[in-house]
């Protein structure tokens, strides 16, 4: 099957930034599995044309620090050790490429993309780029089929049993851009914990396509390092089958510019897809979240959960979409995104949308954005609370809806002593 997006006008501009950009970009001419997959999306990427600030999903983010190709990036970026305490199998990437051999893991076959594009059959093949170029039907990613473009490495797992160990992946660089794409397929019936840290580049571009089968799971956690010198792109795309079960929780400490994108098909009866991120914003800091869920089965679940704490001239954007198929009846479909201002200079911007073609159906959206709460304050500066401190208990209290939706107890308690890290860095 192949996908394409909505043909559209496009205009001149946009067009002739694409064309600047694909002179740098090879043409994949070659005929093995990889290169004839590179090749189509690259062909998506000339017909959609780059992004622009007009355009719907890109008007609360400048897209020009991800168009602009420019290889001079030079903030290092260490790995960092925030899972270091999970009884985890580790992944090592450093400045865009695996290091080291693939971990063994029952259950599991893991491979890298750099191998796996120079066999001439593999079982990734039918995977790679696919969910990619379906995400593209709703709405135009194309920084995403440029990723599938650039990738030159990624890790790819096949999991064919019910694994309780991690899959740990954890990225560093000395500095420059990097593009990683990732695949996960999980059987019908097996089941999987991702956790992702670091930063592949200064700039970035990531993708990671995932594909759960009947009664699969997959459970997912990255935590980005709290460095401004980095700019961010990353998609997920997923396919979500019936009766699987398809989690995602992402925490952004600053970071110049992220945007992380989520497109989730779910098209299985029963099935539930959560997904939800925490975002700590200081300075001249721009988060953005852009979330697409579509149902198109019977009797599912999905969650989008979202809180950003912004402040010093912190923007945060949150733009996300529930799409009800008709005939899918029963859906259950719920989104919060909140935003926690600390001063009058940061700002929230949110665009939520309820797109439903079923009747039977139970959808809801909401979106607020305050200040910390006077009352809460004082009663904790009243019994002897610092008011770092208080401000920090009530900054986790406001992210702790978010933090519940990672599913490993013990996971879910490293990201919070990680949070309280980083808050308690923020005032000394």
């Amino acid at each position: 099957m192949v996908f394409a997006p909505k043909a559209t006008h496009k205009s001149k501009a946009k067009m002739d930034l694409t064309a600047a950009l694909l002179e740098h970009v090879p043409t994949f001419e070659g005929a093995g599995w990889a290169d004839k997959a590179r090749a189509a999306a690259r062909a998506r990427l000339a017909d959609m044309g780059l992004p622009l600030g007009r355009d719907e999903y890109w008007k609360y983010t400048n897209p020009t620090v991800f168009t602009d190709f420019d290889p001079k990036f030079e903030s290092e970026i260490p790995a960092s050790a925030i899972f270091d305490s999970a009884d985890a199998v580790t992944i090592t990437i450093a400045n865009g490429a695996i290091v080291g051999d693939m971990p063994k893991l029952d259950g599991v076959e893991i491979h890298s993309l750099a191998t796996a594009a120079a066999a001439d059959i593999h079982w990734v093949q039918d995977t790679f780029g696919v969910l990619e170029a379906a995400g593209q039907v709703n709405v135009e990613r194309p920084l995403a089929a440029l990723t599938t473009v650039l990738a030159g490495d990624g890790v790819l797992i096949n999991v064919t049993a019910d694994v309780t160990q991690p899959i740990r992946i954890v990225t560093s660089t000395d500095g420059g851009q990097a593009n990683l794409h990732h695949v996960v397929k999980v059987a019908a019936g097996a089941g999987i914990t991702v956790l992702e840290e670091g930063a592949a580049g200064a700039r970035a571009s990531t993708n990671l396509e995932v594909v759960v089968e009947d009664g699969g799971r997959f459970d997912h956690v990255r935590v980005f390092p709290a460095i401004n010198g980095r700019d961010l792109s990353s998609h997920i795309f997923a396919r979500v089958g019936a009766d699987a079960t398809f989690r995602s929780f992402t925490l952004t400490p600053d970071g110049s510019m992220t945007r992380n994108e989520a497109v989730i098909d779910i098209t299985g009866d029963a099935a539930t897809a959560h997904i939800a991120g925490a975002c700590l914003g200081d300075g001249a800091v721009h988060h953005d979240d852009t979330v697409f869920i579509t149902h198109d089965a019977v009797d599912c679940e999905s969650r989008q959960v979202f809180k950003k704490v912004l402040r010093n001239g912190a923007t945060g954007v949150f733009q996300g979409k529930i799409l009800v198929k008709e005939g899918a009846q029963k859906t259950d479909g719920y989104q919060i995104s909140q935003s926690l201002l600390l001063d009058d200079d940061s700002q929230f911007l949110a665009k939520p949308e309820l797109e439903i073609y079923a009747d039977d159906v139970a959808c809801s959206h909401g979106s607020t954005s305050g200040a910390i709460d006077d009352d809460a304050l004082f009663y904790l500066r009243s019994r002897g609370v610092p008011h770092g401190t208080a401000v920090d208990l009530l900054t986790l209290s406001f992210l702790a809806e978010a933090v519940d939706e990672i599913a490993d107890d013990d996971v879910q308690q490293v990201v919070l002593t990680h949070l309280e890290a980083l808050l308690q860095a923020r005032h000394g």
